[in-house]
């Protein structure tokens, strides 16, 4: 099986989420003074594809440090709705996948593919993003879904600044992750993945690795 990466390149000029700052890496050491090259780094812990613990949302919610390995890896199910701007990813959606592959069964991993990706570069990337609607995320709620990932920079539309369907997922102990990069490599609609996120503790997310097989 060939591995592909969901991940974005982490730099300087990665964009980032509006009110966030942008990634720094800081030269610290150097092989000519001290033998060793080393760099300091600045960043949100929501930089590039990146995952949302509980705790982002959640008071009480489980933090990054918390999440077992086992929610973090596993079979995924991968439904693909090329959405423009501003289009939500509805409950119809879903079952229509559904209704042409099957039942997705409780407790599975669910990635969406919108081709938003492809816009990384655009003012609008963070504006007019696709992103689930309140009765898709209710429904996902009622399936107690492990896992929702998305190629957008948010699994809300960009346009819902009271994070909704963040909230309802949240809530209910189900893990984000966003801006996932090259899903259109992925040939199957089901896969395995694996998310990594640095271990911090107390922290509402982390940058991952995120992998599909």
């Amino acid at each position: 099986m060939k591995p592909v990466d969901l991940s974005l390149t982490i730099s300087e000029s990665i964009p980032s989420f509006p009110g966030s700052p942008t990634p720094k890496f800081i030269d610290w050491s150097d092989i000519e003074h001290e033998g060793y090259n080393l760099e300091l780094l600045f960043l949100s812990s929501h930089t590039g594809t990146h995952l949302d613990a509980p705790f982002h949302f959640v008071k009480n919610g489980l933090k990054i440090h918390q999440i077992p390995l086992n929610r973090l890896l596993g079979k995924a199910v991968l439904i693909k709705l090329k959405k423009p701007k501003n289009t939500s990813i509805t409950k119809s959606d879903i079952t229509s996948f559904e209704k042409n592959n099957g039942k997705i069964p409780n407790h599975s991993s669910i990635f969406f593919f919108t081709d938003w990706q492809k816009n990384l570069k655009k003012n609008n990337y963070f504006t007019e993003n696709p992103g689930l609607d309140i009765l898709s995320a209710k429904y996902l709620v009622s399936k107690k879904i492990n896992l929702v990932g998305i190629d957008s920079p948010s699994i809300d539309l960009g346009k819902d600044e009271s994070f909704s369907v963040h909230n309802i997922l949240s809530k209910n102990n189900i893990l984000i992750v966003e801006n996932l990069a090259n899903m259109n490599k992925i040939r199957s609609l089901k896969f395995i993945f694996t998310i990594l996120p640095l271990k911090l503790k107390n922290a509402t997310g982390s940058p991952v690795r995120a992998i599909a097989l």
